[in-house]
This record gives C-alpha cells, structure tokens and sequence, in this order.
C-alpha cells in the first residue's frame, strides 16, 4: 500500500488481539509505533494469557478482533474451518508474499488451500543454555552430537555438579515443555516426513519412531542424578523458574533446553553472552542433518476493512518487528529484517542458526488438532513425568492416540 493510500485512513483503528501479555505486548506495541506515527492508523493491542478460550468466545459472540495474533496453527485451522479468516492473497498478491517470506513460511500458513494469515515473529527452540564462566572454568566444550551432550552429562554428575534444569509447570498449559522435547528428539531420529505424518495423524501417535523419541527422552529426564530435584519435581517447576539456578554461585545445574524468548524470565542484570550462552541442541543420527525446531506468531485478518489490511501489509515486513527485536529474545522470518537490529551476540546466534538448519518444523503440538496438541499431548506426558517410571511412556502415547478426534 503506497503511503498516499495509508494517509487516507488517518483516524482509524486497527484492533488485534493475541497471547503476548505484559513485557511481551509493551514491546509489540512499540513495534507498531513507526507505523502508527506514519499512517495515522491507532493499532490497539489486546493481550490474554488465556488467548485459546478467549478468542472462540469472541468470535462466536459476533465480537472478533480485526485480527487474531495465532499462536497456533491447529487453532488458526478451526476458525479456517468455520470462515472466519479472510484469504490474505484477496489483497496481498503471492509474488510479494514470497518476496518477503521463504517457502517454509508461506507453506505453514496454508491452511485448508487459503493463506491463513502471515508470520509476523519466531522463536527457536533448539537451543541449550549454558552459564558460560563456571562452564569454561570447569573445562567442558561444547557438545558437537547427542553421545558428547550425554559424555558431558555424565563428566558432570562425576565432577559433583547437576547437569540440567527442567521445569514445566505453566498453570493451564503445563506440559508443552514435555512435548518440545520429545519433538526437538524426533526430528534428530526420523526424516521430517515421519515427522509431517505425525502431526497430520497419517501414522499412529504411538508409532515405533514416537516410541523411540520418548525413550531417549528419558534418558535424561529419568535419570535422577542428570535432573535437579529429581524426574517428578519437573512437573511442579514452573517453566520459567526452571532456569534460575543457572545464575547462581556455584551454578545449581549447567544446561537447560529452551526456546529464544526464556531471556525474558532470566534475572534482570543478565548479560547474554557473558553471563549465559547458546549451543544448538546437537543431532542424534547424522542423515537428519541439523534441524531446527520452531514456534511463532501468526497474524490473521479477521475484518477486512482497507485499515486492517494495511496493517498486515505491515506485519508483512522485518521493520514491523524491529522495536521487539532490538529488545531481544525474537527471531524474524521477514527476508528483509537487517541483521544488525538483533541486539546482541546470543540474538545473531539464533538467526544463524534458523539459516544453518537444514530442516526447519514448527511445533508439532501447534499444529495437531486442539484436543490433541494443547490437550491429550500435554496431559499425558505431564503424567508420565509425574509418574517417575519411564516405562509408562507406552500408555501414555496409546492413551494420546486414543484420543485423536475421528
């Protein structure tokens, strides 16, 4: 849209609502600034921690927002089903999509043969963080594959320390920290197509390669000197409490598995870089490659007024997502984002490392029905967790299955 045609809708609103709450929405709001202070256009933000239920009322009520901030495929795809998202190629032509977007992109919002919306932020979630000075001090390196990440694990426990922290409570959605693991797992033992058919229920939720995840999963989970606290006090961590006892002196464990944005959560005087680091979660069998697993927010239109379509012309651009990006913790998938907006060394790293992927998937539980992938998913491993025995793992993924929708 040229910015004549934007000046024409000064004095207008645009009303997006979506899951980032409090830190999070302060600086989406920023982001939105430039375009506010060019257009005219009031974008007004709403955010709920309780966004999956919330948005269904909303738009069952005759009350929806101009557009939905997704942060879930599978429930983009129940409000798909239902008509309530408009086609962005009715007024966005695909040539400017894949202009801005790689193929990975596009693909993911396709949903039921519409573009369902576009991707407006990601987060990377193969990442391990580690308290860099008793790290080195302590003389280990960084692990290259999955048997050195174990080595490192075990000359750990014989040097006396913890080696990891895992907490998963998240009030209502306590056990997506279960789920990412298994997930991350999955795509280092099977070819992404296993991978695809999982998540579209074309092989069993218990199949032998789900199987096998969840088993070397367990290896670490299971094992209570690798685990601070011990396999059942996970459930009862919340998630973002998880990675404290990496800043303490000495270190109370020396790794934790966790996507781009958990810097949020760490203590405030936190230097990223200095104080803690990154690696890549390393592969498990070599033909996979590296692949990267993935989340991020979807902005779908709702209301077609011309005002909410130029804000998603907008959300179409690496300069809609700068303001939160030079305050860390995202990653872009707009190909016109500059790198040097990312903030710091650790914010380059993810970037680097969603490019050197040579498999990119996005969050299989985002992605599965609702009942599944937010429900049965996280409930049952929550409980396998809980139960402290790893061989429980078996009925908790026939109990998932069972559950699928017909």
């Amino acid at each position: 849209m040229d910015d004549e045609a934007e000046g024409d809708l000064a004095g207008t609103t645009v009303t997006i609502f979506g899951a980032f709450v409090d830190e999070d929405a302060e600086r989406f709001e920023a982001s939105m600034v430039p375009f506010e202070e060019r257009t005219g256009i009031d974008v007004v933000y709403e955010g709920s921690g309780d966004f999956e239920t919330q948005i269904g009322i909303r738009v069952d009520g005759g009350d929806p927002p101009d557009i939905a901030a997704f942060p879930q495929p599978g429930l983009a795809r129940t409000f798909v089903e239902d008509g309530a998202v408009i086609d962005v190629e009715t007024f966005l032509d695909r040539a400017y999509l894949e202009q801005q977007y790689n193929d990975v992109w596009l693909n993911l919002a396709e949903i039921e043969d519409i573009q369902a919306g576009v991707w407006y932020r990601a987060n990377i979630k193969s990442l391990v963080w580690y308290p860099v000075p008793e790290f080195e001090e302590a003389g280990y390196e960084i692990p290259e594959t999955w048997d050195d990440l174990i080595a490192l694990s075990d000359q750990m426990v014989a040097d006396g320390n913890t080696p990891w922290c895992i907490g998963m409570e998240s009030s209502g959605a306590t056990g997506w920290v279960a789920t990412d693991w298994m997930e991350d797992i999955l795509l280092r033992t099977a070819p992404p197509e296993t991978y695809d058919a999982w998540v579209n229920h074309e092989i069993p939720f218990n199949a032998p390669e789900i199987q096998r995840a969840g088993e070397i999963m367990a290896e670490i989970w299971f094992n209570e000197d690798y685990v601070l606290g011990g396999t059942t006090a996970i459930v009862t961590i919340p998630f973002g409490d998880a990675p404290d006892p990496l800043f303490e002196e000495p270190p109370g464990c020396f790794m934790h598995r966790q996507a781009s944005f958990i810097p949020a959560f760490f203590p405030e005087d936190a230097v990223l870089g200095e104080d803690v680091n990154i690696f890549y979660l390393p592969p498990i069998d070599e033909e996979y490659g590296n692949p990267v697993l993935g989340a991020g927010d979807m902005m779908s239109m709702l209301v077609d007024r011309p005002e909410v379509r130029a804000v998603m012309e907008y959300m179409t651009t690496g300069e809609s997502l700068r303001a939160w990006a030079e305050a860390g913790g995202v990653v872009s998938p707009h190909n016109d984002f500059d790198a040097s907006w990312y903030p710091t060394e650790v914010d380059q790293q993810y970037g680097e490392i969603l490019q050197n992927a040579t498999t990119f998937r996005f969050d299989a539980s985002d992605l599965m029905p609702q009942q599944v992938g937010q429900g049965s998913f996280w409930e049952e491993m929550t409980e396998w967790v809980n139960s402290g025995d790893p061989d429980n793992l078996e009925e908790a993924l026939i109990d998932i299955e069972e559950s699928w929708p017909e």
